[in-house]
């Protein structure tokens, strides 16, 4: 975890947030590659739910969220932690999380600890016009159920996928960005006819599971968890966590959870109309149905909801374990080497002329990066600092998929030689070839 932390500072990708006042737990902010990296993550996401499937609509929430709905949504009672203090050390655990050198008897009584961000909404702040920082994306797309039906006429199965920040009172904020208090979710509510969920839920462990895959964290380093007990959410039927070995241990990467009819039966109205199988709050507050009527009987019934939820910065800690490596060269020499997939480099390629004084050198090498990035791939840029062997160096370890030296050969022949970041090799291509060399290499 130290070397990444380095790595992320020294090369841009995340900073701690606030640090010239000393920085605040829990909160980071993403540099320029930093947030290159994050939206290719988002990015993939997306096209995977929506622009590759043709039973997925997009949505972007609110982020203050009305205080009723996550009353109904279980949230104002369910969502908080039991917390102790350690007389000895000074800290603040989880009562499940203590670690083994606190001992019992040093241990406060444990103490409930609410994790939503409460804000005021208008002028007056009495207490009495507040809304929460929405503590998860789910909620909003549920009482958006109606609105999205209404306007794309959907029919069961179909999702609706959401990227956005969400926010946590985290009490003790830890390793790095995998527990923080501002984070961003990929969330899919997928529904589905019940009795039929069950087998939905199976296929969108097995589709998640490829798109890690893809992502470059592979099936094999993913353990399948099944949520029971007391563990299982109030809303689940069924949670399968996909668990990751973080740099600091085991840990959960992404939940896929079966939700029943929970939420939707929680905030419409008329609930006792609708045959409703979980339990649920008296709803006198909600204006609307979030049912859907059978086409063969014109019965109202609430869908179930398969959720895959994964957090972006897991993700992108996860992508960026998988990807770090540090291999050895001739002479003693080592190199850091991010080998992430093509899709996901924060730089696709760089454009290097061979000496940074040469103008021809310099403006042939930016007349080839405008080109590619005309292409829309990514983020091409020229690395002008007269070191090839620097150069290659630090696209490596920030993971670009190639460099293109531009020398004399390039001015003589129109020939320039391009060098893959995996293995090293080098190849002599003509200029009008590399267009379609790099289409090939970010997109396959």
């Amino acid at each position: 975890m130290e070397e990444l932390v380095a790595l992320c500072k020294r090369r841009g990708f995340i900073f701690q947030s606030n640090e010239i006042y000393g920085g605040l737990q829990g909160l980071y902010d993403f540099g320029p590659l930093g947030v290159e990296l994050k939206n290719n993550i988002k990015q993939s996401w997306w096209a995977s739910m929506v622009y590759d499937r043709d039973d997925i609509e997009g949505l972007d929430a609110s982020i203050l969220t009305h205080p009723e709905v996550l009353k109904y949504s279980g949230h104002e009672d369910t969502f908080s932690d039991p917390m102790v203090d350690c007389k000895s050390c000074g800290e603040r655990f989880r009562a499940d999380q203590v670690p083994d050198y606190c001992k019992e008897e040093d241990l406060t009584e444990p103490r409930q600890f609410n994790l939503m961000f409460k804000t005021n909404v208008g002028p007056i702040d009495d207490g009495t016009n507040f809304g929460y920082l929405r503590p998860e994306t789910a909620q909003q797309i549920f009482t958006n159920f109606k609105n999205v039906i209404d306007s794309t006429s959907r029919t069961l199965p179909f999702g609706i996928a959401q990227i956005g920040k969400a926010f946590r009172n985290e009490i003790t904020p830890r390793n790095f960005i995998f527990r923080v208090r501002e984070f961003e979710q990929m969330e899919l509510e997928y529904f589905v006819n019940p009795g039929s969920d069950d087998e939905w839920h199976d296929k969108w462990v097995e589709l998640r599971l490829a798109w890690w895959d893809e992502q470059g964290v592979p099936k094999e380093k993913i353990k399948l968890l099944n949520v029971e007990g007391e563990e299982l959410a109030h809303y689940s039927k069924r949670t399968v966590d996909l668990m990751y070995e973080f740099p600091h241990g085991l840990e959960e990467l992404e939940g896929i959870a079966n939700r029943t009819d929970f939420d939707l039966g929680s905030h419409s109205k008329n609930q006792e109309d609708l045959d409703i199988k979980a339990k649920v709050v008296k709803n006198s507050s909600s204006n609307a149905k979030l049912a859907i009527q059978e086409q063969d009987t014109q019965k109202w019934m609430i869908p179930f909801v398969i959720e895959p939820s994964a957090g972006v910065e897991r993700a992108f800690l996860a992508i960026l374990n998988e990807a770090y490596k540090v291999e050895e060269l001739d002479e003693g020499k080592t190199r850091v080497l991010l080998s992430l997939k093509p899709h996901l480099a924060p730089v696709k390629a760089a454009v290097i002329p061979l000496k940074k004084n040469n103008k021809d050198l310099v403006d042939l090498a930016y007349k080839l990066k405008n080109k590619l990035q005309s292409m829309k791939l990514g983020r091409v840029v020229v690395e002008n600092t007269g070191n090839i062997g620097k150069s290659y160096r630090k696209h490596d370890e920030i993971g670009t998929p190639i460099c293109i030296t531009v020398d004399f050969d390039s001015l003589e022949k129109n020939k320039v030689t391009i060098r893959d970041r995996d293995d090293m090799s080098q190849e002599t291509l003509e200029i009008d070839q590399v267009s379609s060399f790099f289409q090939q290499k970010i997109s396959g």
